[in-house]
């Protein structure tokens, strides 16, 4: 056997037997003892020393001791007190035994040996002192309970041969430096008790005992078992991890799987949440739990892969009856504790089959119910059982899974609080927004809207305006801030939109007006009436079919995106135009032409904003996003997302308008100059009605000649020259357009009984679908819609919310 202290190794007499009792190891100690050198014992079978062949040569266990008659090689008896050790073997090889038996030491020391003075016997600390060759020469009762052994069968042994553990091993090597260096040292270190399977934390104080010479003639070892402070330290340490782990996030099922996380395997070994279910109890939990309860599971967590000791998933829920742990709990509204042992775990194991054979599978053998309490609301409960461990749960567990679930319910009640108000808040942005985009011969739209992942519903908005002459209007704007106070504010500026643009106000007045009521907006919003307290960006477009032009003007708002036929994407360089919200600045339109087929990409500042600094990369990755071919502005829509979005988490909100423009054939237009006599308005309606038989709508003539007969007769005489008329035929309306060089706009008036005028445009608006005038930069348009049949309610844009 190698030596790893240099003294005298006979002191002890040591072998090592195989499990298979062949004698392995034989030191000169046991020669000494028994007189039998190495060569001759050792391969040899353990069992030929013993006086009676019927002894057992391999005792069980992981230490043994007693006397056994050993045979001396010159043939006596000797009666001999030994000390076995089981040393499990770290590969593949079998284990052996350690025996050793002292052959020094056996006398007590004399009164006045130093090492003797210097142990306290009566003391309740577990102290013992060893010599200069660290063989232990006396310890007290305290130390004599912790190695389960008197001291007068171990005095003589070193501290590795009276333990044989690992830990023992490491203590020794501590104990020589502190013999070869003078100084104390501290270690900590766990291992078992010997009344007890569980470890306990000891913490080992050594220091050098001197003479009156200051010489180092051995060393004291004082044990202190710390496992309970320990523990409170693990514990603090736990408490600590929870708080830092749980509520990461404002989401209820991720907040339920970092408390099951958390308590797994420092609590338990398999552990479920399951909360109350707030669609059951109309968003609140109830005041008071009443059995059967209806839970919703969240979370579960287990020591074991796949969780095989779940009977529910997460997101499926279960009635729980009277008499299980969860309803006992949630009840009794304090923590339960069952166990096998106690026998209060029968209930459990009848009420639901599935749940009892799973208990049995895994033995699961205790279980702990902690109901989830915040600010007076029951939420739910968590279930924490153990199967591999095997101590019950103790006071101390119940106090820290208490006090872990106490952390995590404020974070479950606050996640479930946000989710309620983000719901609400959502809601009412979606009700703000169009569900449908209309139909229209002058574009194909496709939009999507993505609230923020972690700020919360914007003001972000979207829409879609026809307007007259076929023309169109696109609008997307953003309103500064998140919660229900920006999408109502959003919503209030949806519909000042749409009732400019029933004016139809050219965009750069449009946004004028707009900025106007922003700035009311911000002084009723109770803040001190300075610009910008309630801001805002838009950028309003009108695109005209006839003319394939289209107007854009923005107020702080990003440039869009436009893709011409086989173009690349470009960005349009618009004048920025400030900010809604800061008052009495102007705004500039500019007027582009498009090809039919064009895309024009209309977005909120959340699309290419990002967490990252490269904005650059995200321009790069819409432009080449929109440039891909798609055959369907939905497929783009979801490619623009997925390419800048692609886990769905934005920062802010996010609003996307693509549309793809249409043009109206030149066939399907007729434009007349109409000089200024009344006299010409007969041959004028004539050329109408021939135009109409062109395009076969020969039925509308009747009323198509009142209508041109009323608006040129009207243009005549209140207008100004020059006066033009014209005709737009699509497939479901026919319009008429009078325009001149007046900006006097017409008024509906009712016409009394004796009255010569007046008549006219009431007439008008009685023949046509509606009507109304337009200011130009010119003049103005006084326009009429009749309708070439009945619109049927299933013709409608739908418009799939992302």
């Amino acid at each position: 056997m190698s030596r790893v202290y240099p003294f005298d190794d006979a002191a002890t007499a040591r072998a090592v037997i195989n499990d298979d009792g062949t004698l392995v190891e034989w030191n000169d100690g046991a020669r000494r003892l028994l007189g039998h050198p190495a060569d001759e014992v050792v391969g040899r079978p353990a069992v030929e020393l013993l006086a009676e062949y019927g002894a057992p040569a391999v005792p069980s266990g992981t230490r043994w001791d007693g006397t056994v008659g050993l045979r001396h090689r010159d043939g006596h008896t000797l009666a001999v007190w030994l000390l076995a050790h089981h040393r499990p073997s770290h590969d593949d090889r079998p284990g052996d035994w350690l025996v050793v038996t002292p052959l020094t030491g056996a006398e007590p020391p004399a009164a006045d040996d130093l090492p003797t003075r210097a142990g306290l016997i009566q003391s309740p600390c577990a102290i013992a002192v060893f010599d200069d060759e660290l063989r232990l020469r006396q310890m007290n009762n305290a130390m004599a309970d912790v190695i389960g052994l008197p001291e007068k069968r171990v005095r003589g042994l070193r501290l590795a041969e009276i333990d044989g553990r690992p830990q023992s091993e490491e203590l020794e090597r501590n104990m020589l430096l502190v013999l070869t260096t003078g100084r104390p040292m501290d270690v900590e270190t766990s291992m078992p008790a010997s009344s007890e399977p569980r470890a306990h934390t000891w913490l080992a104080r050594m220091a050098p005992v001197v003479d009156a010479q200051d010489r180092i003639r051995g060393v004291s070892l004082a044990g202190h078992d710390v496992t309970e402070n320990r523990r409170a330290r693990q514990r603090l340490q736990v408490v600590n991890e929870a708080s830092v782990r749980i509520g990461t996030t404002l989401d209820v099922t991720r907040t339920a799987q970092e408390l099951a996380d958390v308590c797994v395997p420092v609590l338990a070994d398999f552990v479920t949440i399951d909360l109350l279910d707030p669609h059951e109890q109309g968003g609140e939990p109830p005041a008071h739990i009443t059995a059967p309860v209806t839970l919703r599971r969240f979370a579960h967590q287990s020591v074991l892969r796949g969780v095989p000791e779940a009977v529910l998933e997460p997101g499926e829920t279960q009635e729980y009856p009277p008499h299980s742990p969860q309803a006992d709990s949630l009840t009794a509204g304090h923590t339960i504790i069952t166990s096998m042992t106690a026998g209060n775990m029968q209930q459990w194991l009848t009420w639901n089959t599935t749940r009892g054979e799973r208990v049995r599978r895994f033995g699961i053998h205790s279980s702990m119910s902690v109901p989830i309490r915040a600010r007076g609301l029951t939420l739910g409960v968590a279930v924490l059982t153990r199967h591999q461990r095997p101590d019950s749960f103790t006071a101390d567990d119940r106090l820290l899974a208490e006090e872990i679930t106490a952390r995590a319910a404020v974070c479950v009640d606050n996640a479930r609080r946000y989710s309620r108000e983000r719901e609400t808040a959502l809601a009412l942005q979606r009700s703000l927004l169009p569900r449908t985009l209309p139909r229209t011969a002058a574009l194909e739209a496709s939009s999507r809207y993505l609230p923020a992942a972690r700020a919360g519903v914007g003001g972000d908005w979207f829409d879609v305006i026809p307007l007259s002459g076929m023309r169109v209007a696109m609008v997307v704007g953003d309103v500064v801030g998140h919660g229900v106070r920006a999408s109502a504010a959003m919503g209030r500026l949806r519909t000042a939109v749409r009732t400019l643009a029933d004016i139809d106000l050219a965009p750069d007045e449009l946004l004028t007006h707009l900025d106007d009521l922003v700035v009311r907006l911000s002084e009723e919003s109770g803040g001190d009436g300075s610009p910008g307290e309630v801001g805002a960006t838009c950028l309003y477009a009108v695109y005209d079919p006839v003319s394939r032009r289209c107007t854009l003007a923005r107020a702080g708002h990003p440039p869009p995106l436009l893709l011409r036929p086989g173009s690349r994407p470009q960005q349009l360089d618009l004048p920025a135009g400030p900010p809604l919200g800061l008052g009495g600045l102007p705004f500039e339109s500019e007027e582009l032409e498009l090809p039919e087929g064009t895309v024009l990409a209309l977005y909120t500042d959340g699309l290419v904003q990002s967490r990252e600094p490269d904005v650059d990369a995200r321009w790069a990755l819409l432009r080449e996003a929109l440039g891909t071919s798609a055959d369907s502005l939905d497929g783009t829509c979801d490619r623009i997302l997925h390419a800048l979005l692609p886990h769905g988490d934005a920062a802010d909100d996010v609003a996307l308008l693509l549309a793809r423009t249409r043009g109206l054939p030149a066939a399907q237009v007729a434009t007349w100059d109409i000089p200024a006599d009344p006299a010409l308005v007969a041959p004028v309606r004539k050329q109408v009605v021939h135009q109409l038989a062109d395009w076969g709508l020969g039925e509308t003539a009747f009323t198509a000649e009142l209508v041109v007969s009323e608006l040129v007769t009207n243009a005549i005489r209140y207008g100004s020259h020059p006066i033009r008329l014209r005709l737009i035929h699509d497939a479901t309306t026919l319009i008429f357009e009078v325009s001149d060089t007046s900006h006097t706009a017409p008024h509906l008036r009712r016409a009394k009984t004796f009255d010569e005028g007046g008549r006219g445009l009431l007439l008008v608006a009685q023949l046509t679908q509606r009507w109304g005038s337009r200011h130009t930069a010119e003049g103005k348009t006084i326009w009429a819609e009749l309708p070439l049949y009945e619109p049927e309610a299933h013709d409608t844009y739908d418009e799939h919310d992302a």
